[in-house]
Protein backbone atom coordinates (compact mmCIF):
# COMPACT_ATOMS: atom_id res chain seq x y z
CA UNK A 1 0.00 0.00 0.00
CA UNK A 2 0.96 3.90 -0.48
CA UNK A 3 0.52 6.71 1.28
CA UNK A 4 -0.98 9.49 -0.69
CA UNK A 5 -0.36 13.45 -1.03
CA UNK A 6 -3.49 14.21 0.63
CA UNK A 7 -4.54 17.77 -1.20
CA UNK A 8 -5.31 21.05 0.70
CA UNK A 9 -7.56 23.89 0.39
CA UNK A 10 -7.35 26.19 -1.14
CA UNK A 11 -6.63 24.30 -3.98
CA UNK A 12 -9.58 24.07 -6.86
CA UNK A 13 -9.49 20.44 -7.19
CA UNK A 14 -11.25 19.82 -3.90
CA UNK A 15 -14.01 21.70 -5.47
CA UNK A 16 -14.61 19.70 -8.54
CA UNK A 17 -17.85 17.25 -8.99
CA UNK A 18 -16.47 13.47 -8.71
CA UNK A 19 -17.97 10.63 -11.03
CA UNK A 20 -19.72 7.62 -10.13
CA UNK A 21 -17.53 3.86 -10.27
CA UNK A 22 -18.22 2.00 -13.00
CA UNK A 23 -17.54 -1.23 -10.86
CA UNK A 24 -15.35 -2.03 -8.07
CA UNK A 25 -12.67 -3.88 -9.28
CA UNK A 26 -8.53 -4.56 -8.41
CA UNK A 27 -7.36 -1.01 -9.74
CA UNK A 28 -10.20 0.13 -7.34
CA UNK A 29 -9.43 -1.79 -4.99
CA UNK A 30 -5.89 -0.71 -4.97
CA UNK A 31 -7.59 2.83 -4.56
CA UNK A 32 -9.54 1.99 -1.39
CA UNK A 33 -6.29 0.34 0.40
CA UNK A 34 -4.20 3.55 -0.61
CA UNK A 35 -6.45 5.72 0.80
CA UNK A 36 -7.13 3.50 4.01
CA UNK A 37 -3.32 3.88 4.76
CA UNK A 38 -3.46 7.65 4.09
CA UNK A 39 -6.21 7.77 6.39
CA UNK A 40 -4.45 6.25 9.26
CA UNK A 41 -1.35 7.81 9.06
CA UNK A 42 -2.71 11.51 8.46
CA UNK A 43 -4.37 10.34 11.20
CA UNK A 44 -7.94 10.96 10.48
CA UNK A 45 -11.20 9.37 10.01
CA UNK A 46 -12.07 9.73 6.40
CA UNK A 47 -11.09 10.36 3.09
CA UNK A 48 -12.51 11.02 -0.06
CA UNK A 49 -11.00 9.97 -3.03
CA UNK A 50 -10.94 13.44 -4.83
CA UNK A 51 -8.52 14.44 -1.42
CA UNK A 52 -5.95 12.51 -2.98
CA UNK A 53 -6.38 14.04 -6.64
CA UNK A 54 -8.89 11.14 -8.01
CA UNK A 55 -12.54 12.66 -9.29
CA UNK A 56 -14.19 9.23 -8.30
CA UNK A 57 -17.07 8.67 -6.47
CA UNK A 58 -15.24 6.65 -3.80
CA UNK A 59 -14.67 7.35 -0.14
CA UNK A 60 -13.24 5.40 3.18
CA UNK A 61 -13.99 6.10 6.83
CA UNK A 62 -13.20 4.66 10.33
CA UNK A 63 -14.24 6.09 13.41
CA UNK A 64 -13.51 2.69 15.73
CA UNK A 65 -12.59 4.31 18.89
CA UNK A 66 -8.70 4.66 19.85
CA UNK A 67 -7.73 2.57 16.51
CA UNK A 68 -5.07 5.37 15.89
CA UNK A 69 -3.46 5.28 19.42
CA UNK A 70 -1.63 1.74 18.78
CA UNK A 71 -5.01 -0.16 20.63
CA UNK A 72 -4.85 -3.74 18.97
CA UNK A 73 -1.99 -5.25 17.47
CA UNK A 74 -1.28 -4.51 13.79
CA UNK A 75 -4.70 -2.61 13.36
CA UNK A 76 -6.56 -5.62 14.26
CA UNK A 77 -9.01 -3.37 15.82
CA UNK A 78 -9.60 -1.18 12.74
CA UNK A 79 -13.08 -1.62 10.95
CA UNK A 80 -12.62 0.38 8.07
CA UNK A 81 -15.64 1.08 5.13
CA UNK A 82 -15.14 1.54 1.85
CA UNK A 83 -17.42 3.00 -0.47
CA UNK A 84 -18.04 3.07 -3.80
CA UNK A 85 -21.12 5.38 -5.58
CA UNK A 86 -22.26 6.56 -1.95
CA UNK A 87 -25.51 7.94 -1.65
CA UNK A 88 -27.60 8.77 1.14
CA UNK A 89 -31.48 7.71 1.03
CA UNK A 90 -33.21 9.64 3.74
CA UNK A 91 -32.20 11.29 6.33
CA UNK A 92 -33.24 11.93 9.97
CA UNK A 93 -35.23 14.18 12.03
CA UNK A 94 -32.86 14.94 14.50
CA UNK A 95 -29.81 17.07 13.72
CA UNK A 96 -26.61 17.23 15.99
CA UNK A 97 -23.84 19.46 16.15
CA UNK A 98 -20.23 17.99 15.79
CA UNK A 99 -16.70 19.46 15.69
CA UNK A 100 -15.48 18.98 12.18
CA UNK A 101 -11.83 18.70 10.81
CA UNK A 102 -10.74 17.81 7.55
CA UNK A 103 -7.36 16.48 6.36
CA UNK A 104 -7.26 19.03 3.80
CA UNK A 105 -7.77 22.12 5.91
CA UNK A 106 -5.19 21.23 8.55
CA UNK A 107 -5.63 22.07 11.57
CA UNK A 108 -8.97 23.53 11.26
CA UNK A 109 -11.99 23.07 13.09
CA UNK A 110 -15.91 24.10 13.28
CA UNK A 111 -18.96 22.94 14.78
CA UNK A 112 -21.38 21.84 12.09
CA UNK A 113 -24.76 20.66 12.25
CA UNK A 114 -25.94 17.89 10.08
CA UNK A 115 -28.24 14.97 10.61
CA UNK A 116 -28.11 12.32 13.32
CA UNK A 117 -29.19 9.33 11.21
CA UNK A 118 -28.67 8.66 7.92
CA UNK A 119 -30.04 5.15 5.46
CA UNK A 120 -27.04 5.07 2.67
CA UNK A 121 -26.74 3.05 -0.31
CA UNK A 122 -23.52 2.36 -1.58
CA UNK A 123 -20.79 -0.64 -3.48
CA UNK A 124 -18.97 -2.17 -0.62
CA UNK A 125 -14.89 -2.77 -1.26
CA UNK A 126 -16.38 -6.69 -2.33
CA UNK A 127 -18.52 -5.25 -5.49
CA UNK A 128 -21.83 -5.94 -3.24
CA UNK A 129 -24.49 -3.46 -2.80
CA UNK A 130 -25.62 -2.24 0.42
CA UNK A 131 -27.97 -0.36 2.17
CA UNK A 132 -26.70 0.49 6.03
CA UNK A 133 -28.29 2.95 8.98
CA UNK A 134 -25.95 5.87 10.68
CA UNK A 135 -25.82 7.52 13.60
CA UNK A 136 -23.45 9.38 15.60
CA UNK A 137 -20.25 10.20 14.77
CA UNK A 138 -20.35 7.85 11.72
CA UNK A 139 -23.27 9.43 10.12
CA UNK A 140 -21.39 12.75 10.26
CA UNK A 141 -18.44 11.83 8.94
CA UNK A 142 -19.87 9.77 5.84
CA UNK A 143 -22.05 12.77 5.33
CA UNK A 144 -18.83 15.13 5.65
CA UNK A 145 -16.75 12.81 3.04
CA UNK A 146 -20.00 12.74 0.54
CA UNK A 147 -19.75 16.50 0.15
CA UNK A 148 -16.26 16.27 -0.67
CA UNK A 149 -17.51 14.33 -3.72
CA UNK A 150 -19.69 17.15 -4.51
CA UNK A 151 -16.87 19.62 -4.14
CA UNK A 152 -18.34 20.75 -0.36
CA UNK A 153 -15.82 21.58 2.04
CA UNK A 154 -16.71 21.47 5.87
CA UNK A 155 -16.33 24.79 5.97
CA UNK A 156 -19.36 25.71 3.43
CA UNK A 157 -21.57 24.71 6.08
CA UNK A 158 -20.14 28.09 8.43
CA UNK A 159 -21.32 31.93 7.69
CA UNK A 160 -19.42 33.12 5.52
CA UNK A 161 -17.12 35.44 8.43
CA UNK A 162 -15.85 32.17 9.60
CA UNK A 163 -15.67 30.20 5.93
CA UNK A 164 -13.47 33.00 4.79
CA UNK A 165 -11.16 33.18 8.06
CA UNK A 166 -10.16 29.46 8.38
CA UNK A 167 -9.49 29.50 3.77
CA UNK A 168 -7.58 32.78 4.70
CA UNK A 169 -5.71 31.32 7.76
CA UNK A 170 -4.91 28.69 5.17
CA UNK A 171 -3.68 30.18 2.61
CA UNK A 172 -1.27 32.32 5.29
CA UNK A 173 0.34 29.18 6.10
CA UNK A 174 0.76 27.72 2.53
CA UNK A 175 2.29 30.75 1.46
CA UNK A 176 4.66 31.08 4.92
CA UNK A 177 5.84 26.99 3.95
CA UNK A 178 6.33 28.00 0.51
CA UNK A 179 8.63 30.84 1.15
Amino acid sequence: MTILPIITAPDPRLKQLSEPVEKVDDELRRLMDDMLETMYAAPGIGLAAVQVGVAKRVLVVDVTPDRENGEGKDGEDRKPICMANPEIISFGDDLTVLEEGCLSLPDQFAEVERPGNIRLRYIDYQGELREQEMSGLLATCVQHEIDHLDGILFVDHLSGLKRNIILRRLAKEKRTAAG
